[in-house]
């Protein structure tokens, strides 16, 4: 009995911590449209753009007059620069750059939005002696940047505001 209590009270304690330290959960974004219909070149993102979408509500249809909001992806790049070398000419580090371009447009009008491109950028060092644990390292900062590019779409998609308020 005494395990319990004694467990329930470092439960109670770390939930208390987590709520005093304004830690929340993400919740849903606030997004004025719900219908959107997503055009344009397939991107890398473009199946985690569709997965953030439908979690936060938003449907995805088939067809333009359906939508209250169209998005077209335009294009993306990845890059990868050497961005130090060691003094023998060895690289050191590298910098990743991905950037992906959209723009959005109500389905009554017939003017596209300007281009909006985002942008992440990471950095990480090499060593040629642990190549397979830096090629894993420079995936893994693919994904990540890839999923803060999702995330800024979506932060930027919450000041389109619906076509009867413009």
């Amino acid at each position: 009995m005494q395990n319990i209590v004694r467990r329930f009270s470092v439960v109670f304690l770390f939930a208390l911590v987590l709520s005093a330290c304004g830690y929340q959960l993400r919740g849903m974004t606030d997004l004025a449209f719900k219908k959107l219909y997503i055009q344009g070149a397939s991107l890398s993102i473009s199946k985690d753009l569709k997965r953030s979408f439908t979690a936060n509500g938003i449907q995805l249809v088939n067809e333009v007059e359906e939508a209250d909001l169209l998005l077209e992806l335009l294009s993306e790049t990845n890059e990868k620069r050497i961005l130090s070398l060691s003094g023998a000419g060895v690289v050191r580090e590298y910098e990743l750059n991905y950037r992906a371009s959209f723009r959005t447009r109500a389905p009554t009008s017939p003017t596209w939005s300007q281009p909006q491109t985002v942008q992440t950028r990471r950095n990480y060092s090499y060593n040629d002696s642990a190549l397979l644990g830096k090629a894993e390292e420079e995936a893994m900062l693919n994904v990540d940047m890839h999923k803060d590019a999702v995330r800024e779409i979506l932060r930027r998609l919450t000041a389109v505001k619906p076509a009867a308020e413009q």
